[in-house]
């Protein structure tokens, strides 16, 4: 439940989300936009949320904070199947997977 101050809205109302991989690890860097206080995004992007939202287990997913940058990058691991060069599907670098991310409800 939240509070006067607090309200629901998506990843995609605070920040931006740009992707890469590296082998079957997906990682996904998420910026605040201007104005956005980020403290209070990054205790609502956390390790746990994001696992919840891809479906994986929390031990998958690791967050390292860069808050000089208001920034933030996750890492996915085993997201990317057997990575970009052993995989046949289209997205094999994941790029559609940070528009996914963007759709996350979060309060702030």
């Amino acid at each position: 439940m939240t509070t006067k101050s607090e309200q629901a809205v998506t990843v995609d109302d605070l920040a931006t989300v740009r992707t890469g991989d590296k082998g079957d690890t997906l990682i996904l860097g998420v910026v605040a936009r201007d104005g956005v206080d980020f403290s209070g995004l990054s205790r609502a992007i956390t390790e746990e949320a994001v696992a919840d939202h891809f479906g994986l287990p929390v031990s998958r997913v690791k967050r390292s904070l860069l808050s000089g940058l208001n920034a933030m990058s996750f890492e996915l691991k085993g997201m990317l199947g057997s990575g970009v060069t052993g995989v046949s599907h289209l997205d094999g670098h994941g790029k559609t997977l940070s528009y996914h991310l963007l759709t996350m409800q979060v309060t702030h």
